[in-house]
């Protein structure tokens, strides 16, 4: 959870920086939708990867998927404590139980 912590702060950080000197401020100046999009596409490479061989390339898109999502988080002010406080309500509660008490969507 350290580096998570680090991570977070340091996005805090970043956030406001010039966005030539700064990926977190580049990002953030393009905007919700530009971010949310990036978020997407390295989830769907991180799919590709899990579909790959490698272990390797899987930890590295898996690593920009966090980050991703923890730049998206902080240009929507939500610490990822809230995050963790979700994942703690639902730690001994079945997946299948938490997902079912979801309003209906597509999907698994």
């Amino acid at each position: 959870m350290h580096t998570l912590a680090r991570l977070e702060h340091i996005i805090a950080q970043r956030k406001a920086a010039d966005p030539d000197s700064s990926y977190v401020a580049k990002l953030n100046s393009l905007g919700l939708p530009i971010m949310a999009r990036k978020l997407g596409e390295e989830a769907v490479e991180a799919v590709v990867a899990a579909l790959a061989d490698g272990k390797d390339e899987l930890v590295e898109e898996a690593a920009d998927v966090v980050f991703h999502l923890m730049v998206l988080l902080a240009a929507k002010n939500i610490p990822l404590s809230d995050v963790m406080a979700e994942l703690d309500r639902r730690e001994g509660v079945s997946g299948l139980d938490e997902k079912a008490s979801r309003p209906k969507e597509g999907g698994i």
